[in-house]
């Protein structure tokens, strides 16, 4: 697409033509390219199917689509099959010939490709039917499975930029009004009212004025805004353009990971398309709004999430924060008045211009409305995307969609927010999820990122780990941050390592309590959560490393020792192969022995049994 729209009107007339040469009954073959797809070799199924399809002379009579992220990358690659929605999963390239021979030719449907509940084994053929999807609202992020990145046209024959449209019939003061009234949230962390943030913005003296995407998503196992801007980005540009209007901007930047090249390819190549189309730039759609904006790419330091940090890194300077004397919404980059908003907050954006304030802010709580997507990963069953109701229960979350812990374990806590987040107990399972309530047990909202965990994880080596990533991640320009995070490091790594001391958990909470008092920055602020979280919740575990130098989840190598039961092992002689270091003995058919001296505990023999002989005490 490279004319020009030049108003209102031929951006419907487009929309409508687009629409009306798509067939929605037309046989069409959705495959995931997703980052998480591509890691299970998406590509190469696509490359097969678009292959199979020339061969077989099918490529004009079944549409072929690669869209992004569709949410469940536990079970990439995925297709889907329209217009029935037949959902398979874990497609390999040798299933390619027998999906179109079977599936879509005779209308067969392979069971052996469908999704199996892994608890009561009830396959399922069709998409919404699967329960990971079936009991979400995927309002924001459902898009995904629709669209080709890459391909505007998709975006217009989903009525994309319509919102736009819209919007620049509108006074911008009725715009920041709607979301005022939405009560859209930031979906980056902090979860300051976005329209509260746009009115100060455009009510700031100063010009010019800057619109920013922050996409440096850098929490450990979150995905959310890297999926999107992967798999819609030209549902987060218009977000943008709407924004930049209402508060009065001409520029804007995206700034994003350079560790994400897809996401990176697909922001360009929208604005690219958006440019030429004439929805960026110069006088958009006739209506003498002009607005452009560049993509910059960050160098993955964690701090640069945090607003001023990310203003110094786009300025050319060491990503460091500063103090917040002034907001950003007066002072922001390069000390002018900035609107920064994450890539979900701007995706939210043309659905509340579309469907009206009243309606967001009919979805969710009190005082967390619309939907969230949450990135679901650790011990669970469906690792994922997954978008709900501000409001739904942690329980829903975690058993109903993401269908429950590996292996059957038992739950044992979640963590939310990323790493400067809170672990949340199992009896605060039924805990509605909001911003409010996640602050009331000790947690956050943060970017959405969840990460599951069963028995067998040791708290205490839980909040090493995330103090050890904060403590590398500092920038070091706070002492409280600097000093404060790595004494809790070095603390906790003594406890994990058997040289705990008593009064340790005490001096945690004590150094805690100073960070969290004098760090300059919310990162710095939020950096003790795992440890208090983790005390508040799991203090006997702590004091069962200090006190009797035990680790009750078997985890902490220091603090354990492998054997065999005798009554248990048959002599199999796995555990013999796999033992590194030659630990464990014996002969075929006769219980084996593991030598406590010679044992790394590395754990290779409990995960090869068979039969559950290997004891760790």
């Amino acid at each position: 697409m490279t004319s020009k729209i030049k108003s209102f009107g031929e951006l419907k007339e487009l929309q409508e033509k687009i629409k009306a040469a798509r067939d929605s009954q037309q046989q069409r073959i959705t495959i995931c390219v997703g980052t998480g797809c591509l890691a299970h070799g998406a590509m190469s199924v696509a490359d097969a199917f678009r292959e199979e399809l020339d061969r077989r002379g099918l490529s004009v009579k079944i549409d072929f689509r690669k869209t992004g992220c569709h949410g469940f990358c536990e079970r990439g690659p995925m297709v889907i099959l329209a217009p029935e929605n037949i959902f398979y999963q874990h497609v390999g390239v040798s299933d390619v010939g027998d999906i179109i021979e079977k599936t879509l030719l005779k209308g067969e449907i392979i069971d052996n490709l469908l999704y199996a509940n892994p608890q009561t084994g009830e396959k399922y053929v069709h998409e919404d039917e699967v329960p990971f999807y079936k009991r979400q609202t995927r309002t924001v992020f459902g898009m995904n499975s629709k669209v080709d990145p890459k391909k505007m046209e998709d975006y217009l024959a989903v009525d994309g930029y319509s919102a736009l449209a819209k919007a620049l019939k509108m006074k911008p003061g009725e715009i920041i009004r709607e979301v005022v009234t939405a009560n859209l949230r930031g979906r980056g962390g902090g979860g300051f009212p976005a329209g509260r943030k746009w009115e100060e913005t455009s009510k700031a003296a100063g010009t010019p004025k800057y619109v920013i995407c922050n996409a440096d998503e850098g929490d450990p196992g979150a995905y959310m805004d890297r999926s999107l801007l992967e798999g819609n980005p030209h549902l987060v540009l218009e977000g943008m353009i709407i924004g930049a209007y209402a508060i009065g901007s001409n520029e804007g930047y995206v700034y994003v990971r350079n560790e994400y090249p897809l996401a990176v390819e697909n922001i360009n190549i929208a604005i690219k398309q958006a440019r030429e189309a004439g929805l960026l730039g110069e006088n958009i759609l006739g209506s003498g709004f002009s607005f452009d904006l560049k993509v910059n790419r960050g160098g993955g330091a964690f701090v640069c999430g945090e607003s001023s940090a990310l203003f110094a890194s786009l300025e050319g300077r060491a990503g460091e924060p500063r103090a917040k004397y002034v907001h950003a919404t007066e002072k922001g980059l390069y000390d002018k008045p900035t609107n920064l908003n994450n890539v979900e907050t701007w995706a939210n954006v043309p659905f509340i211009i579309n469907n009206g304030g009243d309606w967001y802010a009919g979805i969710g709580t009190d005082h967390s409305k619309g939907t969230k997507i949450f990135s679901l990963v650790g011990k669970i069953n469906n690792t994922g995307l997954v978008e709900v109701p501000m409001g739904t229960k942690l329980r829903e979350i975690v058993f109903d969609i993401g269908g429950g812990i590996l292996n059957n374990r038992k739950f044992k806590a979640i963590q939310t927010g990323g790493p400067s987040g809170g672990c949340i107990p199992e009896a605060y399972l039924d805990m509605p999820v909001d911003y409010d309530e996640l602050t009331k047990v000790g947690s956050m909202m943060g970017s959405g990122g969840m990460i599951v965990m069963d028995e067998g994880t040791c708290m205490v080596d839980l909040a090493r780990y995330f103090t050890n990533f904060l403590a590398n991640e500092s920038c070091g320009k706070c002492v409280p941050c600097r000093e404060g995070v790595q004494r809790m490091k070095e603390i906790l790594v003594d406890i994990t390592e058997g040289k705990g001391r008593e009064g340790d958990i005490e001096l945690l909470e004590s150094l805690a309590a100073s960070i969290k008092d004098g760090a300059l920055c919310a990162l710095g602020t939020s950096a003790p959560n795992p440890v208090l979280s983790t005390i508040r919740y799991f203090r006997d575990e702590y004091e069962a490393h200090i006190k009797e130098k035990r680790c009750p989840a078997g985890v902490c190598k220091s603090l354990i020792t492998y054997s065999v039961d005798p009554k248990k092992c048959t002599g199999c002689t796995l555990c013999a192969k796999v033992c590194p270091v030659g630990a464990a003995t014996g002969e075929k058919k006769q219980a084996h022995k593991i030598d406590p001296d010679k044992c790394t505990r590395c754990g290779a023999c409990k995960e090869s049994c068979q039969f559950d002989a290997i004891i760790v005490r």
